[in-house]
This record gives structure tokens, C-alpha cells and sequence, in this order.
């Protein structure tokens, strides 16, 4: 093994404090970021893509905004909701409000593989520029030096065996070397279709699902699994 993809909510990173923090913290501030950063480019972007995608091109601002906030509801992983969402995380990191939760047996196997030489890279449907943001305001600390990289939905569908492939040629390395961590059975099944090594990390109690990966409950057995361990 060369090298790390791994998945955030649910695998390096609590899901309460996704769905519990984050989420609605950018509920509450999405309308008002909007209305406040018009004239920023990059939220224009955001809005013409939200439009395209809703298929309204016509549509108000405040109809964007409520389209928007109906995506946060539905949890939908429109890349420019990510991107929004993470402008305005942005601002709460920056403001304090909060720290990124990380399992303290994550942060140790990711130091740890760093400093092995492993080269580790994040995959997750939030956008890169939020995962970069997440690790750099980790309850740890900053995380993202023992980053090589990052990849969102822009790069495909986390349940697409495509996506794989694409992440594999952009590292530059076999897919055999390639290791992918998630708490996604679905995301997994891509991932091993794509010729990737896969984990199953499963935090959750019983029952367990399907058995088509190696399973484990945190990052510390990952070492002996994959034969890191001396």
C-alpha cells in the first residue's frame, strides 16, 4: 500500500458533528452570506450552477435561497450547495464557533502513516475547499500538512466506480496501492469495483452491515490489516 483515500463524516470525523454543527449552522447563515456576497464571483458561480441544476435559469435570488436551503434539508450533494456551504463555514471557523471533531484514533494512524511515508488524500462529498477548512480547524489541531490532496464530487459520485478510477490516475499510482476508508458499504462496493483495497470503518454498534469489506472500529487495527504493523 502506497497511499490513504479516506472518507470524513462517519469515518475520520463524528456525524453528529456534521449533522448536528455544521449542517445547521449553514442553515441559519446561508440566506444571509448570500445576500451579504453578491458581487463575489465565486458565489455568483455558485448561484448560475444552483440555477442550471434546478433548471430555473430565470430565478430570483431569494428563489435560488430557497432552493438552497431545500437542498441542505434534503441532504443533496449539489456541488455548488458544497461550495456555499463551505464560504460559510468559513466564517464560523474564522469567527471560532466551532472546531472539527476528529477521533483521537484517527488522528494518531494518520500521523502515523505520514510519517511512514504513506501519502494520504481525502475524498468526501463536501467540497475541497471545506475539507481543507475542517482539518485546518481541527479539535487536534491543524491536520492538513499530513494531506497530499483532496477530491470532492467534482471529481464523480463517491458510488461511482469511475470516481475511483479518476482519483487513482490523479495520484499517479496503481489502484492496488490505493487504500479507500469509509463508513459507505455502497462507497466501498465502487471503490473495490474500481480495483481499489477497502475498509469498512464502523463506529456504530450492532448489527453490522453486509460483510463484503474488512470490517473495524476504528482506525487502530487498520495498521495490522494492511500489514503496517512491526
Amino acid at each position: 500500500m502506497k497511499a490513504v483515500v479516506t472518507d470524513i463524516e462517519g469515518t475520520t470525523s463524528s456525524i453528529a458533528f456534521v449533522k448536528d454543527v455544521l449542517f445547521p449552522y449553514a442553515r441559519r447563515h446561508l440566506a444571509a452570506f448570500v445576500r451579504a456576497n453578491l458581487g463575489r464571483p465565486d458565489v455568483t458561480a455558485a448561484l448560475e450552477e444552483t440555477r442550471t441544476l434546478a433548471g430555473q435559469p430565470g430565478l430570483d435570488t431569494e428563489g435560488v435561497i430557497r432552493i438552497l436551503s431545500d437542498w441542505i434539508d434534503q441532504d443533496r450533494k449539489a456541488p455548488p450547495l458544497k461550495e456555499l456551504q463551505g464560504m460559510v463555514w468559513a466564517n464560523g471557523y474564522a469567527a471560532g464557533d466551532y472546531r472539527a471533531h476528529v477521533y483521537a484514533d484517527a488522528v494518531g494512524a494518520l500521523r502515523r502513516w505520514h510519517a511512514m511515508g504513506l501519502t494520504l488524500y481525502v475524498y468526501s462529498s463536501g467540497s475541497v475547499a471545506a475539507q481543507k477548512l475542517f482539518f485546518a480547524h481541527s479539535e487536534a489541531g491543524d491536520l492538513t500538512p499530513l494531506f497530499s490532496g483532496y477530491f470532492d464530487t467534482r471529481v464523480g459520485p463517491k458510488r461511482d466506480a469511475a470516481s475511483y478510477l479518476a482519483i487513482a490516475r490523479h495520484i499517479g499510482a496503481a489502484r492496488g496501492d490505493l487504500v479507500f476508508l469509509s463508513d459507505v458499504v455502497d462507497e466501498l462496493d465502487a471503490a473495490k469495483a474500481a480495483g481499489l483495497m477497502t475498509v469498512l470503518v464502523y463506529r456504530d454498534a450492532p448489527p453490522l452491515p453486509p460483510a463484503r469489506h474488512p470490517v473495524v472500529d476504528s482506525f487502530a487495527p487498520i495498521d495490522r490489516l494492511l500489514g503496517l504493523a512491526t
